[in-house]
This record gives structure tokens, sequence and C-alpha cells, in this order.
């Protein structure tokens, strides 16, 4: 690209055709680093327009970065992809080569890939990646700052010599219109068309040391944007784990999520982390798993509470020790002869019913000694809680109705019903208010008994169903009068319920002659609130 290249006066117009410095078509300049369809941009919208969250974050940095913005979609459409691709840097706009720079860093990083195993596919998690990101994505542009300077540097001077290009070819066109019948150029056009040449040389030189000054300021921050990258994608991806599993401990299926409303599945995550029982989500979903893992092993047609063990020949009670001989050869003899003498290893159990038909109601102290805290720092609410939730799930599990009674005082008393026939089951909110209402003030045994023995008389009345389970669980004893114990047991009589004591750090009113193993047809008292299994057995009779 010389002034050589323009034809001189008098020179044939010949001389004068397209500019070889300038191609035919110039190389399209992208502003986003993450290719995406249609579909990807939609949902990226959606999902911003849905998000205070985001608005709020793109308007802080649009406050001190240029196309901050266009950040933000590719770091949610690089979480959102199954398989996000970048385009080249080649590709990429000079403006916004420190935007590909980070989101390279992201998808680059491993964390990255463990956070896409969340949040792929996921309009609600990917943008919850970028919120959870936002501190780190505002400290990289911070560090990046020089490098996105002369980023913008270098497409002013890209920008400026495309124009002059362009104005060097119209130049050139030009002088081959005004050419002379014999093909001469005019003294006036050659030199517009010099003139022209020289500033494109000029402006493409410029803009080509811009260039070299943008990718040296951006290779010196990438070791920087790289360490924080790595720092952000990991807690980023803790953050959408830790909020994944606070959703199964508190029963809500994916599926539920995906159909959740944003705004709405965005309420029910700060509602579920700030809650009363937030910080026990793991115990909860500790006895939620411990409960379905004794359903999977409950034995059809159990005769009661599991004792301990004995010796028998009932296939059906053996312990997973005995069974385990059978998978090696040389011991199945050994198991054949020990079962034809009666002499296998089986679950004993005694004096229960085969497992109940009407509702399942647990009755739940919230009197103000509830508050206090036992081993591991687990209060003897949150321990009575988880296991109410468990009994819930258990309640659905075998179609019968659920009743949550709380209770304190005497006049302190409130009941949340989940029938097994409702049109759609119970949202997590219904649960959630009964998981976090607490009444506070004294005891009273008669006042959730004498509720929960009228609710198991309405479900007979009304479907002729019996044998209901009370589950009774208190940290305190309390005494009943003879004329309301004695209509207890016409009521226990009538309906054949069974009723299952818990006593939380009050060994006292399990013992021989209280209150409570009169009301109580099986009775336990729970010392270590870390200990979900000291339960276990409630859900393989129940």
């Amino acid at each position: 690209m010389s002034g050589r290249d323009a034809p001189a006066p008098g020179e044939p117009a010949s001389r004068a055709g397209t500019w070889p410095g300038r191609s035919a078509t110039a190389p399209v300049r992208h502003t986003a680093a993450v290719v995406a369809d249609r579909f990807d941009r939609v949902t990226w919208r959606d999902t911003y327009a849905q998000s205070a969250g985001l608005r709020e974050v793109a308007e802080e940095l649009n406050g001190r970065h240029d196309h901050a913005t266009d950040l933000l979609t590719d770091v949610f459409l690089a979480a959102y992809k199954v398989r996000p691709r970048l385009r080249e840097r080649a590709e990429m706009a000079p403006s916004r080569l420190v935007n590909h720079q980070v989101v390279s860093a992201l998808v680059e990083s491993p964390e990255f890939a463990e956070l896409r195993r969340e949040t792929a596919g996921d309009p609600y998690a990917a943008a919850m990646a970028v919120l959870a990101q936002a501190a780190a994505v505002r400290g990289m542009l911070e560090r990046s700052r020089a490098a996105q300077e002369r980023a913008e540097r270098a497409s002013r001077a890209r920008q400026h010599a495309d124009g002059a290009a362009a104005a060097a070819d119209e130049a050139l066109q030009r002088a081959a219109d005004e050419t002379d019948g014999d093909g001469t150029v005019p003294a006036p056009a050659a030199d517009a068309v010099r003139q022209a040449l020289d500033a494109a040389q000029a402006a493409e030189t410029a803009a080509r040391r811009a260039a070299q000054h943008a990718e040296q300021a951006l290779a010196a921050a990438a070791p920087g944007i790289r360490a924080a990258a790595r720092n952000a994608a990991s807690e980023a991806a803790e953050a959408v784990r830790e909020e994944a599993a606070l959703m199964r401990a508190w029963g809500v299926a994916p599926g539920e999520l995906e159909r959740m409303p944003f705004d709405e599945r965005a309420r029910l995550a700060e509602r579920l982390r700030t809650g009363r029982l937030a910080r026990w989500a793991e115990l909860i979903g500790r006895f939620r798993q411990m409960a379905d893992g004794e359903r999977a092993r409950k034995m059809e047609n159990a005769t009661g509470e599991l004792v301990g063990v004995t010796l028998g020949d009932d296939l059906s009670r053996v312990i997973p020790s005995e069974l385990a001989g059978l998978g090696l050869p040389e011991l199945r003899a050994v198991f054949a002869a020990r079962y034809a003498a009666g002499e296998l290893m089986l679950y004993d159990a005694q004096g229960e019913q085969t497992t109940g038909q009407g509702a399942i109601v647990a009755c739940v102290d919230t009197s103000h000694s509830m508050y206090a805290a036992g081993p591991g720092g687990v209060t003897r609410e949150a321990w009575s809680k988880a296991c109410a939730l468990a009994l819930l799930d258990q309640a659905r599990h075998a179609g019968r109705d659920f009743v949550g009674i709380l209770f304190s005082a005497a006049d302190k008393l409130q009941v949340f019903r989940f029938p097994a026939d409702a049109p759609r089951p119970a949202g997590i909110d219904p649960i959630l208010d009964f998981a976090e209402t607490f009444l506070g003030g004294g005891t009273s045994y008669q006042a959730p008994l004498t509720a929960a023995a009228g609710l198991l008389e309405e479900e007979f009345d009304a479907a002729a169903r019996a044998r209901g389970d009370i589950v009774m669980i208190t940290d305190d004893e309390c005494g009943v009068t003879e004329e309301w114990m004695r209509g207890w047991k016409d009521a226990k009589h009538r309906l054949g319920f069974r009723v299952f004591g818990v006593a939380i750090g009050a060994p006292r009113a399990t013992e021989t002659g209280s209150v409570l193993e009169a009301l109580c047809d099986n009775l336990r008292s729970i010392e270590d609130l870390t200990d979900v299994h000291a339960a276990a057995d409630l859900f393989r009779v129940i």
C-alpha cells in the first residue's frame, strides 16, 4: 500500500483498479464470545427480564465498564449451554477481547466443567451461576482496565483504518470514472487517489500497532484473570450445589423446579436459605434419606417393632449379613444347613400390629424448651421437625393422609393438613409453614392428642378408615386427668390407632409408670440429636 499503487497523471486507467491493500469483504467482528443460536438468545433475554438480580448486576457493572452486559450474556450462555463453543480471538471485535479472555478462562477451568453439571440446560441455575460470579467478574474487569483501554483504542484505530480504506476505494473508483477517452487519469484524480492511499496505509499501520499493544496488555492481565476465573467458577459451583442440595433436602423435585416460574423459584430459594430451619437442611435431608432407606427394607406383614436378632427359618426376616453368605459358593451349603435347622439370624419383632391404614398424625411439641440444643448444636425443634417431615414423606408414599399438629400450652395449637386425595400434592409453601411455625409457651399433652383422635374419628366416619398412627414428639412431662384418660382409651379401642412416643432429651418421660408410657404403644428416648437412625424403626412399622 504505497503511493505507487495510484496511477500517475496521464497513465492508463487500468492502473486505477481495486486497491490491493483492501480485501473485497472485510472480516465480520463479533461482540459475543460464545456462539449462540436464536433460541439461546431468547432464553437469555427471558431470564434477564425475569431476574432483578441480573439486571442490578448489569446496571452496576455498566456504570464502570463498557460492554459488561455482553460479558454477562457470555457467562450465562457458557453455563447454560451443554457444549459451549467459543469464537476464535481473531473473530472478535477488539473492544470485546477482554470479554473473550474472561470467558475463555472460565470455560477452560476444571471448576467450570463441574459448575456446568449443575447448570447446563437450566436457565435459573445458569443465572444463579452468573450472580455467584458477579463479584469475581467485577474484580477481573478492574484488573483488566488497562487492557480494556488499549482494546478500545485498537477498536477505534481499526474503525479509522476501515474508513480510510473505504475512502481509498472510493477515490480509486472516482479516478476510474474520470478517465479520458484514451484511458488516462486526470491529474487531480490521481493526486486524490495517492493521498487516500497514503492515509489508508498510515491508518492501517496505526491499527496494527494499537492491536499489538492491546494484545500485550491483555497477555499481562491473563494470569490474574485465569486465577480469578478458577476461584469464581469454584465458588459458583459450590453455591449452585448448595441450593440444589437445599431443594432436595426439603423434598422439592427437579421436575417441580423446572415448572416453577423464575421469580417464584428465587423466592423459594431465599426462604429456604433464611428460614427458621435453614441451618438444619442437611439434617432434614439425612432424615428423609434414612426414612426412604427404611421403606426399601420394610418387610411385608411385619409383626411389629424390630427389637433385636433371633434365630429361625423365616427368609423374609433374614439379616443382610446372612444373605451375604449366598454370594460365596463355599458358604451356600452352610446357609442351607442352617436354614434346615432353623438357625438363621433373623430380625426379631414384637408387639405391633401391621402397618396402619388411616392417617399419620405427627404431634410436635413447640414449647420454649424445644429451643434447647443437643450434641452438634442440633436443637430439639430441628430434630422433631425433621422427623415430622420424614413422616409426611412416609404418608405420601403409602397414600395416607398426613396431619401435623404443633402444640405447646393448652390454648396453643395449630393444625396442618395434607390429605392424600387432594387434586394435587401440597406444594412446598404449606410444608415450610408447618416446619417454620413455633408457638412457644408450656406443654399440654391433652390438647394435641384430643385433636389427633378427633381427626382420626372424622376420617373413620367419612371413609371408614381405621388404624391410624399418632407420633407424639415432646421434650417434657405432663399430666392428664383420669376422665380424659378414660375417653382416650375408649377412642383408641374404637378407632384402632397406635401411638408412638418420642421423648427428646427427657429420659424420665419414658420411665416405667410415666404418663407418656401409659399413652404410647411404642416409646423411645432420644439423646443424640445428630443420630437420625434412632427413629429408624418408626419407618418400618408405620
